[in-house]
């Protein structure tokens, strides 16, 4: 079964709906709202001047938001749709930002060492086969001194949510909608594959990168989840047996 192929056509119909949403807010983001989280903006700090890689990218908000605060910006996304849509955003914002239609493995085979950052968050490993892989894409990426940054939804929620928390070479297949509050019932083919905290810290070692930073969080900042209640303005939080679930991680990984 081809995952690329099956994953894209069901990206293209997500980033459809999710452009018109809500949940994604664009008519904020085209007036100077910034899409990014107050994790990723505290641990990335001052970007301006920076060259910045932002892997599985969906269409554009975060890139263009970083490029709004001064990052010199390169973003891939596997999705033709979400590319187009992204390049749109770019046009009517005047913002400044490279965006590439490509597969993060493909795309990692031409990749050149010059950026500062590396930027992935939020719901992009799972749909990995490799995660040694994309580790190395990353290094590849990174200039002597260069720093990864990924903010990714914890996988002790996904056993909850029953899949299983350890990798597994067969992936997962399911049939579902979008996460977006105008969903349309369509429902598309995917396919997933788990990642432990463990497996994406030793290929980020195992690629050659340095740990520096491993955080976990008992909130995400989105409500893409059921049962989710808002502690405060955009913590959401599940509580599991009475006590607050690990719904975000986060790592800063550097190369020496």
């Amino acid at each position: 079964m081809d995952y690329l192929a099956l994953n894209k056509a069901a990206w293209d119909k997500r980033t459809e709906l999710h452009v018109d949403s809500e949940f994604y807010d664009v008519a904020s983001f085209l007036t100077g709202a910034s899409s990014l989280k107050p994790i990723e903006l505290k641990l990335m700090g001052d970007v301006k001047g920076k060259k910045l890689l932002h892997l599985q990218c969906h269409f554009g908000l975060d890139s263009l938001s970083w490029a709004r605060l001064g990052a010199q910006v390169t973003a891939v996304d596997l999705s033709s749709e979400a590319i187009r849509q992204a390049k749109e955003l770019a046009q009517k914002t005047g913002l400044n930002a490279e965006f590439i239609c490509d597969d993060v493995y493909h795309f990692g085979e031409n990749t050149q060492a010059i950026h500062d950052w590396v930027f992935t968050s939020y719901g992009a490993l799972c749909w990995l086969p490799d995660i040694n892989r994309w580790a190395q894409v990353v290094a590849a990426s990174l200039k002597a001194g260069g720093k990864l940054c990924l903010a990714e939804f914890h996988p002790v929620h996904d056993l909850i949510s029953g899949y299983g928390y350890f990798h597994r070479e067969e992936a997962d297949l399911d049939e579902e909608g979008t996460y977006t509050e105008n969903d349309d019932g369509e429902v598309s083919p995917m396919l997933t594959w788990g990642h432990p905290v463990s497996d994406v810290v030793n290929a980020l070692i195992k690629a050659g990168l340095h740990l520096e930073q491993l955080d976990e969080y008992d909130y995400s900042p989105y409500n893409c989840f059921e049962d989710l209640k808002e502690r405060k303005a955009g913590e959401f939080v599940y509580e599991h047996e009475h006590y607050p679930s690990p719904l975000v991680y986060s790592i800063i990984a550097s190369k020496p």
